[in-house]
């Protein structure tokens, strides 16, 4: 069964750090590109940042620039989403979701599998 599985959340203060990590089971992600995503309640799913399966990376918006970085280390199977900086409007439920292919994309429709979210919520 192809799964992937986030961890890494919880509450942290303003301006703390958190590193967020996405596990693979029932398949390798080395052929893969790995996004994160994050959501609000009632708002749209937002890309965050992708890495792509021959080391490439892509960073989305604005918001995080300078203080998200994605990560991969295909030996664990995992990849990591290093926050720091953090903010109260980083308070989201954050996903990661895999695409075959080494083509990274912020359009969520493209991505076929998805962890079920770990929540991050930034309060002090």
């Amino acid at each position: 069964q192809l799964q992937l599985v986030e961890s890494g959340g919880g509450l942290v203060q303003p301006g703390g750090s958190l590193r967020l990590s996405c596990a693979a089971s029932g398949f390798t992600l080395d052929k893969y590109a790995i996004a994160w995503f994050r959501q609000v309640p009632g708002k749209e799913r937002e890309a965050i940042s992708c890495a792509n399966s021959v080391g490439g990376r892509a960073n989305y918006g604005d918001s995080i620039k300078g203080r998200f970085t994605i990560s991969r280390d295909n030996a664990k199977n995992t990849v990591y989403l290093q926050m720091s900086g953090l903010k109260p409007e980083d308070t989201a439920v954050y996903y990661c979701a895999s695409k075959w292919g080494y083509v990274c994309s912020g359009s969520d429709d493209e991505y076929d599998y998805w962890g079920q979210g770990t929540q991050v919520t930034v309060s002090s």
